[in-house]
């Protein structure tokens, strides 16, 4: 990948960020910090791996991306805004009553979802389904999900990596979010999980554990998922949670919660600043 090319994802993570940034903020409500560390592996996705179009959603032939973890769906809807999905202007609605961007995902409202989640675990699920099905009907349909590294406490998710082995669901990409935080503290307290590389290789997957917010090791391991032909892949990232906004990294405070008005202005100055520094990089 050239430096133009990542410049150019990297100015699409940072309206991603300012997105989640609006909604939030005019909700007054939703989770932030969990969707801010997911804009490089989104605009990676949307902007250069998967088959998708923005002019025709629903194209029998698309790959299909489900955001198990579906408390991030300002990231989601930010992701898709800036795709050309619907107005970036809508962002505003979130959770407001009568708007098709809810505080989950739901297809059957908002152009560009393929799987309404929330219930965490179910989301890998309806994932291994859709991929089993395009193996059933012979297409090359890759399907793509994001788990938190929290939401993998949940028993289904295990189940559902148990049948993508078996299943031998070569095409499918299953991307932990590790940042290592949920609402109630760190993982490591709550319900220690590790360690999920070796769990993930035991149920036969192929696991790629990489830096999930740098590009060219975002583009290596989509390469290397592309590559298997015989196995579920895989790709733990490795994120900071609240990544983008100085006061909201790391910290579990801001895992559901919106910013008030200062800390929105606090935000939104630093995302432009960042933004800023990018075009001058690009000149």
């Amino acid at each position: 990948m050239t430096n133009a090319e990542k410049l150019t994802l990297a100015k699409h993570a940072c309206h991603i960020r300012m997105g989640v940034i609006e909604g939030t903020h005019s909700a007054k409500c939703g989770h932030p910090g969990g969707s801010l560390d997911i804009a490089e592996v989104l605009s990676y996705l949307y902007f250069v791996d998967m088959n998708i179009d923005p002019r025709e959603p629903k194209k029998p032939d698309r790959d299909r991306f489900v955001l198990s973890k579906g408390h991030a769906a300002p990231a989601l809807y930010a992701t898709l805004a800036e795709r050309g999905f619907f107005p970036v202007e809508d962002l505003k609605t979130l959770r407001k009553i009568g708007s098709y961007l809810q505080g989950h995902p739901n297809m059957n409202e908002t152009p560009g979802v393929d799987m309404s989640t929330g219930s965490l675990g179910q989301g890998v699920s309806a994932a291994c389904g859709m991929a089993l099905g395009a193996k059933h009907s012979g297409k090359p349909i890759n399907v793509y999900t994001i788990l938190g590294d929290g939401e993998v406490e949940e028993g289904e998710c295990w189940e559902a990596f148990m049948f993508a082995a078996h299943y031998k669901l070569s095409n499918l990409c299953v991307m932990l979010d590790r940042n290592h935080l949920q609402i109630d503290g760190t993982t490591e307290t709550v319900m220690n999980s590790a360690p999920l590389e070796e769990k993930l290789k035991a149920f036969n997957f192929n696991v790629l554990t990489i830096n999930g917010h740098d590009y060219d090791q975002i583009e290596s391991a989509i390469k290397a998922f592309h590559a298997e032909n015989d196995k579920p892949t895989c790709i733990i990232l490795d994120t900071v949670k609240g990544t983008g906004v100085s006061f909201m990294t790391n910290s579990v405070d801001w895992h559901g919660k919106g910013p008030n008005d200062e800390e929105y202005a606090a935000a939104m100055q630093e995302l432009n600043a960042a933004y800023a520094a990018l075009e001058q990089e690009e000149k």
